[in-house]
């Protein structure tokens, strides 16, 4: 900074000052907001665009520390997120406690789904967000034995979350879809609707290994990956409604987690 002989400030540092001044009362304002309404406020100037675009910066990191449980933060859950607004916004995109079977609670780092070891159900739980537009990717680690039936995929807000006996429940009705990873099927309307991957003798799914979502809301398709192989289109032609990741469980203390990743890196 320059300065005057009289040791006060000159003109000169008042815009950095203004500058200075402006980003502390930003990060107050902006703390007190969700991510939504923090995108909103990416579009109203360059200077707020500019103050949001540094997904690493300590506003960022605040706000995560902040939000984001200290279980999660700790955990290798979020290793494929590189920024803080990222872990950011896969905690607002994580399991919603309010939309699950009652034989399923989320645990306190909110990414990890928990069943409870209930005789004779089938239990699901779905995402806080669904989507209607755009591409969309998401991790699903199973973190506890498959059982008979371990159902990844996505459903509508009418699709059951709950129901009697060990079934291949998400994708047992119209408004589901989903990848059992025990039989390696493709699930829809009650039907098998053919082997998935479609690869000789292909490779059961084992516990731990992170599978990724890919919903396509403009193509109306559905994809996975495994192991960062991607397996190829599972689901065409994809209704035009809300579609939130879902998953069903049958085994008991079996744990399910979910990492909302953003849209997905072409090549």
């Amino acid at each position: 900074m320059m300065s005057d002989l009289s040791g006060g400030r000159t003109d000169d540092d008042k815009p950095l000052i203004s500058i200075l001044i402006n980003h502390n009362v930003l990060e107050v304002i902006f703390s007190y907001l969700d991510l939504r309404d923090l995108g909103n406020c990416a579009t109203v100037c360059r200077s707020w665009k500019h103050f949001l675009d540094d997904e690493n910066s300590d506003f960022w990191r605040s706000h995560c520390i902040r939000k984001l449980p200290e279980e999660a933060l700790k955990s290798d859950l979020m290793s494929s997120l590189p920024t803080y607004k990222m872990k950011l916004r896969a905690y607002y995109h994580s399991w919603n406690p309010n939309d699950c079977s009652r034989n399923v609670y989320i645990k306190p780092n909110g990414f990890t789904l928990h069943r409870n070891p209930v005789a004779q159900s089938t239990d699901a739980a779905r995402g806080k967000y669904g989507f209607r537009q755009g591409r969309h990717t998401w991790e699903v680690i199973w973190e506890g034995p498959l059982g008979t039936v371990a159902v990844v995929g996505i459903s509508t807000k009418e699709a059951a979350l709950q129901c009697h006996g060990y079934v291949a429940l998400l994708g047992s009705d119209d408004q589901s879809w989903g990848w059992n990873l025990v039989e390696n099927h493709l699930l829809h309307n009650g039907d098998v609707q053919g082997s998935y991957p479609l690869l000789n003798n292909a490779p059961k799914y084992q516990v731990g290994e992170r599978i990724r979502v890919i919903l396509d809301c403009d193509e109306n398709t559905l994809s996975f990956e495994k192991n960062y192989e991607f397996l190829g289109v599972a689901f065409r032609g994809l209704p035009d409604k809300k579609l939130y990741p879902t998953v069903s469980a049958v085994y008991g203390n079996t744990e399910v987690s979910m990492v909302y990743l953003g849209p997905p890196l072409d090549g």
